[in-house]
């Protein structure tokens, strides 16, 4: 006879329901800061807006998937490893991506704090959600709170990367209105 097993993904639902709720309702909140940008007369382009303003909206998505699929009603625990995995790998390959378009722009000269949280938070963050589906069937518990954490993370770092956008199209403007007296 066959021993049941008991999934500890149940105890994680209220966690998702607020993760994937916040994260859903941000990701609504940039279509605004992108009508803000659109707004904005001061120099942008396309370039600037995929390095330092679509990534957002995909680690508020990210974040909205893991929530999805660590709430979905798995019959194992290891059946959320793939799509884990996959975000993380998908992740990875973004973050290059961003790092190519970030020195492709030349509307804003990053600084490091610019590289930390658009390119090296990041990175970690889906780095170690790939490692932590690759381990999770073996340590569950431990890897539960490390997939959790680094959801948290995205969102986090989503919320800074979208208000370093807004203060800087403010303050763009306010020294462009002055300029201009």
């Amino acid at each position: 006879m066959q021993e049941a097993v008991i999934s500890p993904l149940p105890t994680w639902q209220n966690f998702y329901v607020i993760v994937g709720s916040s994260a859903a309702a941000l990701t609504g909140l940039m279509f605004i800061v992108i009508t803000l940008i659109a707004g904005f007369r001061g120099r942008r382009s396309g370039e600037a807006i995929a390095a330092f303003s679509t990534p957002n909206v995909v680690h508020f998505c990210a974040a909205l998937f893991i929530a999805v699929t660590m709430a979905a009603p798995w019959q194992a625990l290891w059946n959320t490893s793939f799509p884990l995995g996959m975000v993380g790998v998908a992740g990875m390959i973004y973050i290059i991506i961003i790092v190519r378009r970030t020195r492709r722009q030349n509307d804003y000269q990053p600084v490091m704090e610019d590289w930390i949280f658009h390119t090296i938070l990041p990175l970690a963050a889906y780095t170690t959600l790939f490692v932590a589906a690759i381990v999770l069937p073996t340590y569950p518990v431990p890897t539960l709170f490390v997939i959790g954490a680094m959801t948290v993370l995205l969102i986090f770092i989503g919320i800074h990367n979208a208000w370093d956008n807004i203060t800087y199209i403010v303050l763009s403007q306010i020294h462009q209105s002055e300029d201009e007296k």
